[in-house]
């Protein structure tokens, strides 16, 4: 008997077919995998990435809303695009960076009152915008903060709500 009685024909070597089309799977799976996760915005369970809108935007904001907000990922200058004064004398802006991300930041007694931060001033991120003239954003503890040109108001997490109406600067 000889070699080839049990083998009729010689056999092809399979492995470089084999390594060929194992990289371009790969490759194929590696960029359907990058195309998929910028489309949701992230890795698994992150969700779709925000989009921020830049909206008419005044003045810089002032120096100590500027330094929080560096410390939560503000990109580039703030420009304030709203502020308003309580009639109790509370200063509130709201700001926004460059990439279009909203601050809440507010001071009992204004501007020219002392800045000490979650005692006389609160500084929230992650501000959210109806699309008309009413902001809000929710503080660690749950108490929501709704401002717009007319009026603050303060909901807190026990149903309790306070409101105060702004006054002309």
């Amino acid at each position: 008997m000889t070699p080839l009685d049990d083998h009729s024909r010689q056999r092809q070597p399979l492995f470089f077919p084999v390594v060929i089309a194992t990289a371009l799977l790969t490759i194929i799976g590696m960029v359907g995998g990058y195309l998929l996760s910028r489309r949701d915005g992230g890795g698994p369970g992150t969700g779709p990435a925000p989009t921020y809108t830049l909206l008419p935007a005044g003045q810089a904001c002032l120096d100590q809303t500027r330094d929080m907000a560096q410390q939560f990922g503000a990109v580039g200058e703030l420009r304030q695009v709203l502020r308003v004064r309580t009639e109790s004398r509370t200063g509130a802006w709201i700001c926004q960076d460059e990439e279009g991300r909203l601050f809440y930041h507010a001071n009992k007694g204004g501007a020219e009152a002392e800045w000490v931060e979650n005692k006389t001033a609160l500084f929230l991120a992650d501000v959210q915008h109806d699309g008309r003239d009413e902001y809000w954003a929710t503080a660690s503890d749950g108490t929501v903060f709704r401002v717009n040109r007319d009026r603050l108001v303060v909901e807190h997490t026990d149903g309790r709500v306070e409101e105060q109406e702004v006054v002309p600067e």
